[in-house]
């Protein structure tokens, strides 16, 4: 699956679990996945399906107790994150990964203005003084379409939209030209025109700077527009993964299938109810012996409630890359969007 020379992160066998007075909770189990440079990998579930978790573990985030790291290699530029000391990897955090967090009101500290806490940034990873970091924290506010960034600096937060503290974040994540950035979330809780506005200015500036970007979202119109490979997550495992074109095309996992007819269409039937996938997400903390979304799935047969299926290989003659799927009836699916499609070819 790609060029491993490109890979600027790999992830191998990655677990986590939450000790918690209900039981243990195995939020990550087992998530294997890689990101090369200069692309996007939109990583997609239903809240509570482990994406956020993810991206949490591979920065060291994850809060001890009840966090617990079991297993995996978060594999980056030779080293194994997972393996390096606190020291160590606030060198590396912030500075050649950075994160964007959901909510960029909690993210920002209330009581510094917006220039302490992005010079913060360049004094703790440049050795910058206060007075060099200025002029280049006003020039990345500029970058990420902020008006008048000098007078931006001596804002607090609260004084700024939800947009602005938006590309506040971005421009923080940026200061140091990362390697990797992983987005969790970025267009929470924006409107829609604000939210094109934030996907357009990451899409520029991943041109710009040739930055991997990982996209945290549940939001499929946005994975569709900006992702080049997707990774769909359910009950803390992958469930399949493949480029954008092929999951949008033909989904082979239920899952996923279920996740793409759950957007709402500009063209159909205004009166129809939209879809949505039965049931709802298992409890993490007592996942059942077989596949996990068996109880919710349309195709699930007999032998899905008691063998977990693997992440394996898929045969798909119309792919465009390699496809990996977690289904044992994916054949089936893939079977069944192939006999719904019109003689043409066309979309159904």
């Amino acid at each position: 699956m790609g060029d491993s020379e490109n890979r600027v992160l790999e992830v191998k066998d990655l677990s986590v679990r939450f000790d918690t007075h209900q039981g243990t909770v195995r939020a990550v189990d087992g998530v294997s996945f890689y990101i090369e440079e200069g692309e996007t990998l939109g990583l997609v579930g239903e809240s509570g399906s482990g994406k956020s978790v993810t991206n949490l573990a591979l920065l060291g985030l994850i809060p001890n107790p009840p966090g617990v790291i079991d297993s995996g290699q978060v594999l980056f530029d030779g080293k194994d994150l997972l393996k390096l000391s606190i020291h160590e990897m606030r060198k590396i955090r912030g500075n050649r990964i950075s994160m964007i967090f959901q909510d960029p009101m909690t993210s920002l500290n209330p009581l510094l203005t917006i220039e302490q806490q992005l010079a913060e940034v360049l004094e703790i990873h440049r050795g910058m003084s206060r007075r060099e970091a200025r002029p280049l924290c006003a020039k990345g506010l500029g970058e990420v379409g902020i008006p008048s960034p000098e007078k931006c600096l001596d804002s607090y937060p609260h004084e700024l939209s939800g947009g602005m503290r938006q590309r506040v974040m971005i421009a923080m994540a940026l200061l140091c030209d990362p390697k990797i950035l992983l987005a969790d979330e970025p267009t929470t809780a924006l409107d829609v025109t604000i939210q094109a506005q934030i996907l357009e200015l990451m899409a520029k500036l991943q041109k710009d700077h040739g930055t991997a970007i990982m996209l945290v979202t549940h939001d499929m119109g946005v994975v569709a527009g900006q992702a080049d490979r997707v990774n769909v997550m359910y009950a803390g495992r992958l469930a399949e993964t493949a480029s954008t074109k092929d999951l949008f095309d033909r989904p082979m996992h239920p899952y996923s299938k279920g996740l793409l007819e759950s957007v709402p269409r500009l063209f159909g039937d205004a009166s129809g109810e939209l879809f949505s996938v039965p049931g709802q997400p298992p409890d993490l903390a007592s996942l059942p012996a077989g596949c996990a979304f068996a109880p919710r799935c349309s195709y699930a047969v007999d032998a899905c409630t008691n063998t977990r299926p693997e992440l394996t290989v898929q045969i798909d003659a119309n792919a465009t890359s390699e496809r990996l799927v977690a289904c044992t009836e994916a054949a089936r699916v893939l079977a069944a969007d192939l006999a719904a499609e019109p003689a043409d070819g066309g979309a159904s």
